[in-house]
């Protein structure tokens, strides 16, 4: 990245090699033992500071960078932790809104890797991958010392690393179907895992779900005694109208009405994953009925929030946006967003999904909002092959509408080029544009394509 130093750069490369050499994030052994012990060994550096624990299927990161922008423009310094990173490892440890540099990420390595050593030597499953880093990221968080730690799960809620904090906010962003491998099928049984993070005594803030899920979710709360925000009753989206470069919002809180909220994010997910990361900032501070937080402040934490890879241009003329929809429903939202908030009159699709996930179900939800779609695929072992991709496609879109580039950066060219066909000899088509979607990694691998920082 430009200016960062290549020596730590390549140290950053070593220490990610290493830990590719564990379990990746996409294998799980149930089980919360071996990082206990490792952050016994540290001293329980997750205890040190106030958790809000986000999980859910889709709006995690977004409801994660939108309450970390929040809990820091209120005054507090704040340590957020995510998954998976777009560009850089370093995006997945935050400290004050930013990622971490390349120096500080290994020097978070090579502390706490004398005690996964430990740990390995007293497991017969070794620490995966995000075990490790979920450490890293205690520890990091502890020695800066932040004020509020904003933790993404990983996978699930229940058996997820992440999960050994106790958290004061239990946040449960809308569940659907995803990683049905390990969460299963069945709505009420993914819910109940990822309530899983809902702890006695905390406040659950909980985004509308599907009944089955909301009723799970309600059953856990009370087993464990905790106080319910929910959306729809105790906090929403009052209003919002499409604005340039975003949305403007008028939202209910715990506290009372804050009006006048821009937020440059496009899409009603967006409002409402605002609305879940104002409560879940309320309740952190013990907002209520008769205490509001400063809304001039809220509203200049929101106006800055920053979310890469979800419905960001990287491009203009014609406009191309980079999304990291990965599921059904998460595609679903993308072709709302587009359809609502965009005038395009010819809208390319580069589509690269990995081959654990319904690609079927994404190209479906896409296929209403796009005129073409230009299949590829990423540089990610896991990256479904193009012309498997195709064969799913084809059903979906037809044959003619169906374009197969193997590389990511062909792919690009080929929508864009599409994007701008023209109508009639010399006249280019006004409001073409381009989306691409289907993955973190393709999200990822687009944004570096156009010359973004990791964020």
């Amino acid at each position: 990245m430009s200016g960062t130093d290549p020596t730590a750069l390549q140290e950053l490369r070593a220490v990610e090699a290493e830990l590719n050499e564990r379990w990746p994030e996409t294998k799980i052994e149930p089980s919360l033992d071996r990082i206990q012990l490792l952050t016994d060994l540290l001293a329980d550096p997750q205890r040190s500071y106030p958790v809000v624990h986000i999980a859910g299927t889709n709006g995690k990161s977004s409801t994660s960078r939108m309450t970390d922008a929040l809990l820091s423009g209120l005054g507090l310094r704040t340590g957020r932790y995510t998954s998976p990173h777009l560009q850089l490892a370093t995006e997945r440890i935050g400290i004050d809104g930013k990622p971490i540099s390349p120096e500080a990420y290994v020097e978070a390595y090579r502390d706490v890797a004398p005690y996964v050593s430990i740990v390995d030597s007293r497991s017969d499953v070794k620490m995966s991958k995000f075990e490790v880093l979920t450490g890293m990221a205690f520890a990091a968080f502890a020695d800066a010392p932040v004020e509020a730690a904003v933790v993404e799960v990983g996978l699930g809620g229940s058996w997820d690393a992440t999960n050994v904090a106790d958290a004061k906010i239990a946040v449960v962003c809308p569940i659907a179907l995803d990683h049905a491998e390990y969460l299963g099928d069945d709505i009420a049984g993914i819910a109940k895992e990822k309530a899983g993070v809902i702890k006695p005594g905390s406040i659950a803030v909980v985004a509308a779900q599907p009944a089955a899920a909301q009723q799970v979710i309600m059953d856990r709360i009370a087993e464990v005694d905790a106080t319910v925000a929910r959306e729809g009753q105790e906090f929403g989206v009052l209003a919002r109208t499409v604005a340039v470069g975003g949305q403007m919002l008028r939202l209910q809180g715990l506290g009372g009405v804050y009006d006048e909220i821009f937020l440059p994010l496009h899409g009603e997910h967006q409002a409402r994953n605002a609305a879940l990361a104002l409560a879940a900032t309320e309740a952190f501070f013990g907002a209520g009925a008769d205490r509001q937080l400063d809304v001039e402040r809220v509203r200049e934490a929101f106006a800055g929030v920053i979310t890469p890879g979800r419905l960001e241009r990287v491009r203009s003329a014609p406009t191309v946006l980079v999304d990291a929809a990965h599921n059904p429903h998460g595609a679903r939202a993308l072709a709302d967003a587009l359809s609502s908030e965009f005038s395009f009159r010819r809208l390319v699709a580069v589509v690269g999904v990995l081959d654990d996930k319904d690609a079927r179900g994404i190209l479906a939800e896409l296929e209403p909002v796009v005129e073409e779609v230009v299949l590829t695929k990423t540089s990610s072992p896991r990256a479904m092959d193009p012309d498997a991709l195709a064969a799913v496609a084809k059903d979906i879109f037809g044959p003619d509408r169906i374009v197969v580039e193997p590389r990511l950066d062909d792919a690009v060219e080929t929508a864009i080029q599409l994007a701008e066909e023209t109508e009639e000899p010399g006249e280019a088509v006004s409001g073409g544009g381009v989306v691409i979607t289907g993955s973190v990694v393709t999200a990822g691998e687009a944004r570096a394509l156009f010359g973004k920082e990791p964020a």
